[in-house]
């Protein structure tokens, strides 16, 4: 059994926060122009590195994460903790911010605030042909659509891929059935993987991709 631990958090901007943040992202959070942004970013890092400190002993101010990409060598891939068999993952939408965490397993996770977004346009970018005809037949159309994008966003964010990789190429089940990847095609794909959805609340759609065919245990908590 691997455990996953979920934290959810709303998005707050303190000066203590602010403390944690490393150079780079002392520059990152002052190029964000909304005071909702730069709340955002700064209580994911913050989260990540208390939740991080508590696993492994360390404090929080000494938590130092690497953003290397592993397929270009760039620097825009997801934070790690250099040294550490612990993998997470963090998102945020609207007034939600998750991270997920696990040992001995890449994880991806995102979160979407539904919103009234052109669905039938995206739905071409996003889904294949099955996954378009069971959202077709959908009384929830926007719910439908939002939890297949976060199945999907959640998998390639696990991958270290993101949006570089075609969401088309991944088949993932109905949004009505247990989330699970049905088929994938292409050079990003992988397996074994789990899914999971997960609780963000009403008017959100949240789900969890772990690179591991072992059976999962997921824990969401509240943070704070």
């Amino acid at each position: 059994m691997l455990e996953c631990a979920v934290r959810w958090a709303a998005p707050v901007d303190e000066p203590d926060m602010r403390a944690l943040l490393d150079e780079r992202e002392r520059d990152r959070y002052d190029r964000f122009m909304r005071a909702e942004d730069k709340a955002r970013f700064v209580t994911g890092r913050f989260l990540a590195r208390t939740v991080l400190a508590e696993a492994v002993g360390l404090a929080p101010e000494s938590i130092r994460f690497t953003t290397d990409c592993p397929h270009c060598g760039g620097t825009h891939g997801k934070p790690r903790l250099p040294g550490s068999g612990l993998d997470f993952s963090l998102s945020h939408s609207g007034d939600r911010v998750v991270l997920v965490l696990a040992e001995g397993a890449e994880v991806g996770v995102d979160v979407e605030r539904e919103s009234d977004r052109d669905i039938d346009r995206l739905a071409e970018m996003v889904l294949t042909a099955a996954e378009r005809a069971d959202l077709a037949a959908m009384d929830d159309r926007r719910r439908g659509f939002h939890a297949y994008w976060s199945r999907k966003e959640a998998l390639l964010k696990a991958t270290g891929h993101g949006l570089a990789a075609p969401m088309t190429s991944i088949h993932v089940s109905s949004p009505d059935a247990p989330a699970e990847v049905i088929a994938w095609e292409g050079d990003a794909a992988v397996s074994p993987v789990r899914l999971a959805d997960l609780t963000p609340g009403p008017g959100y759609a949240a789900s969890a991709a772990i690179l591991t065919g072992r059976p999962l245990r997921i824990t969401e908590t509240s943070f704070g």
